[in-house]
């Protein structure tokens, strides 16, 4: 069975995000956009960065991958994306460039998460959120609604730091 270390994205920056460099430490994925109502969770996101993450090891890894299939709201380039999240939300994690997250257009990460999490886990608006354990496999999965800093999320990822 697949896990999410035989997945990898170009990043914004052009480069690769290979999932196999995090191999043994929990990854949230997170599909972004920058003009939404949910948008401020960047800065939630980028606390759980600081606090739980950045290049530690076995530290949490976050992944914010753009979406702009809800409502286009991210209707910009790599560059404004980048620069738009660095700008306004000290944004410092790894960043996927644009992609599809649902549908038959999804990018086959999200085809994977969506076999991992069944059908309800598809996104269904812009920050849905993905903790994946150190083993590769999706753990929980969050809705938009659900904010980063808040005890559910961070609870998971203390508990999943505990099995490195």
């Amino acid at each position: 069975m697949p896990s999410i270390y035989d997945f990898s994205l170009p990043s914004l920056d052009g480069k690769t995000i290979n999932f196999s460099d995090y191999q043994g430490r929990p990854i949230l994925l997170v599909n972004t956009a920058s003009k939404c109502g949910f948008t401020p969770q960047y800065e939630g996101l980028q606390h759980l960065w600081s606090v739980y993450g950045r290049e530690k090891d076995n530290g949490l890894a976050i992944i914010g991958i753009p979406s702009n299939e809800f409502g286009n709201q991210e209707p910009g380039s790599s560059d404004e994306i980048g620069a738009f999240c660095h700008r306004n939300y000290g944004v410092s994690f790894p960043m996927a460039a644009k992609a599809s997250v649902r549908g038959p257009d999804a990018i086959p990460l999200f085809k994977w998460l969506r076999k991992e999490g069944g059908f309800l886990s598809t996104p269904r608006w812009n920050f849905y959120k993905y903790l994946i354990n150190g083993q590769g496999h999706l753990d929980k999965w969050y809705t938009s609604l659900t904010k980063p800093e808040g005890k559910r999320i961070e609870h998971a990822v203390q508990r999943l730091l505990l099995d490195c």
